[in-house]
């Protein structure tokens, strides 16, 4: 039982070996938004974001600062005459102060620079969904023209398969002198050409599979078989990341008209100092002494020679140059999609005639087949009524695969 239940283990894991992995067009999609190193910034530009504004947020505590200073002067104050109880004053001086200041009112103008610094941030981070969304094009590039590949030697591989029946009964009737050796021979050369073929498309697809693997920075095995995409689920449709980065350049022009607005209000600090010094305050007390002093400042900047309302005037038209961009790039998207719309119209008309061509073929193929057994056309002739049929289903799969590449591409530029 034990034995049995060895064999087995050995068995399934034999077939897990040999079982051919597969890819999806969603998949390196996927690994690409994941691995590719531009996406790593989007979490440093929110850790640099929280740094930055907590830094303008320690605006709003009190600025504390210790001072110290010895002087020593050519002349001090002296008087005409000497006065009872009164000492000239020393010409070195000490002085040891602790300093706070206080923020009181600003016109919101730090809470304003937080919001600019988010809107700042935002736009980097949205620059770097449109880089990564970008790469989907080039991804698409390769995988489809792995499928392509994919599908061509399938096609080869059922041609040879094909053929190589053939060639034994080809054999059988040289054997039996019904057909001419060189009936065997122009079947073999046939099948030497699509070996070369299948090479050809070998080395093809691994180079292929190399650029898909840096894009997605992940290992694809040369066995992976890559799948057609499905169309026809539901996909939930979303804006494409250049509108929301227009968008969010919008917001960022208002945060920065709302700062600019802000820095012309009054400013309001309460600020406070205590010191020992000699003198202190009392400047006819010749000795060391604390002393403190507590007050307010306000501070108003009433006239900027409308440097304030020309900042504003630049923001505004700086909104006007995003929103024709944003304009620009709706134009260019609208213009894609009516272009691939045709496209893939085109290629579901033509699959339709494809289909008809190869019900033709395989009846002719069929015809043929029967013919060379019975002598009646040479095995050149059946081989150019074989080509002919794969050559049909060649262009059709090549259509299925410009259909899916058209439909993808459709996709992505509406945004998904």
């Amino acid at each position: 039982m034990k034995s049995k239940l060895v064999l087995l283990l050995l068995f399934l894991l034999s077939v897990s070996s040999n079982a051919q992995e597969t890819l999806t067009l969603e998949d390196c999609y996927a690994l690409a938004t994941k691995n590719y190193p531009l996406s790593k910034q989007t979490g440093l530009l929110q850790q640099k974001s929280s740094y930055e504004i907590e830094a303008l947020s320690k605006g709003k505590l009190p600025k504390i600062d210790v001072n110290a200073q010895a002087t020593y002067q050519s002349e001090v104050i002296g008087f005409p005459t000497t006065l009872p109880g009164v000492e000239p004053l020393n010409k070195d001086q000490y002085r040891a102060t602790l300093d706070v200041n206080q923020l009181i009112y600003n016109g919101g103008t730090i809470d304003a620079n937080a919001k600019l610094k988010e809107a700042q941030t935002k736009i980097q981070q949205q620059q770097i969904e449109v880089s990564l969304y970008q790469l989907k094009s080039k991804i698409n590039q390769y995988y489809f023209s792995i499928l392509l590949l994919q599908e061509k030697s399938n096609l080869l591989l059922s041609k040879n398969e094909l053929l190589l029946s053939k060639v034994k009964e080809v054999k059988s009737a040289v054997k039996f002198g019904a057909v001419l050796p060189a009936s065997e021979q122009v079947l073999e050369a046939e099948i030497i050409k699509i070996n070369q073929q299948l090479t050809e498309i070998k080395f093809e697809k691994i180079k292929l599979l190399n650029n898909l693997s840096e894009l997605t920075f992940t290992k694809i095995d040369s066995e992976t078989i890559l799948l057609q995409p499905d169309f026809n689920s539901i996909n939930t449709t979303r804006t494409r990341p250049e509108i929301a980065f227009y968008d969010l350049q919008n917001q960022q022009l208002e945060f920065s008209k709302n700062v600019i607005s802000k820095s012309n209000l009054p400013k309001i600090n309460a600020f406070g100092q205590a010191g020992y010094g000699n003198p202190g305050l009392n400047m006819l007390d010749n000795s060391f002494q604390t002393f403190y002093v507590v007050g307010l400042k306000a501070n108003w900047n009433v006239f900027d020679w409308g440097k304030n309302k020309t900042d504003l005037k630049a923001l505004d038209i700086s909104k006007e140059i995003v929103t024709s961009e944003k304009e620009t790039f709706e134009l260019n998207n609208k213009m894609q999609l009516e272009e691939l719309d045709y496209e893939i119209k085109k290629m579901e008309q033509l699959l339709l005639s494809d289909s008809e061509i190869i019900i033709i073929r395989e009846k002719i193929i069929k015809s043929s087949d029967a013919q060379m057994k019975n002598g009646v056309i040479t095995s050149s002739e059946y081989l150019t009524e074989l080509t002919n049929l794969f050559e049909a289903k060649n262009i059709l799969k090549t259509h299925e695969v410009q259909l899916s590449l058209a439909k993808s591409s459709y996709e992505i530029i509406k945004g998904k």
